[in-house]
């Protein structure tokens, strides 16, 4: 499946997709799981750096409302990010 949306190579894409459809349902799984781990803590150094003076705890906060959504973190959190800002 190519698509315009991007700047790799064709040859290269091809490659990519042959590599994908190699890979084991596990191991697929465990790259999907890294790069969403790699990308929480991409978005949690950018909270930390936009609210300096939050504790930890508020940074973690602000980044579960960016994956679980404002109603979710007020009922389980009591934490509104309208309020508080993401």
């Amino acid at each position: 499946m190519r698509t315009d949306l991007t700047d790799t190579p064709e040859k290269i894409q091809d490659v990519q997709v042959e590599g994908y459809r190699k890979m084991s349902p596990e191991a697929k799984m465990r790259l999907v799981d890294n790069l969403t781990v790699a990308i929480q803590q991409l978005a949690l150094a950018r909270i930390c750096r936009q609210y300096p003076s939050d504790s930890e705890r508020d940074c973690r906060l602000r980044l579960g409302a960016l994956w679980l959504g404002r109603d979710t973190m007020v009922r389980v959190f009591d934490w509104d990010p309208d309020e508080k800002g993401y």
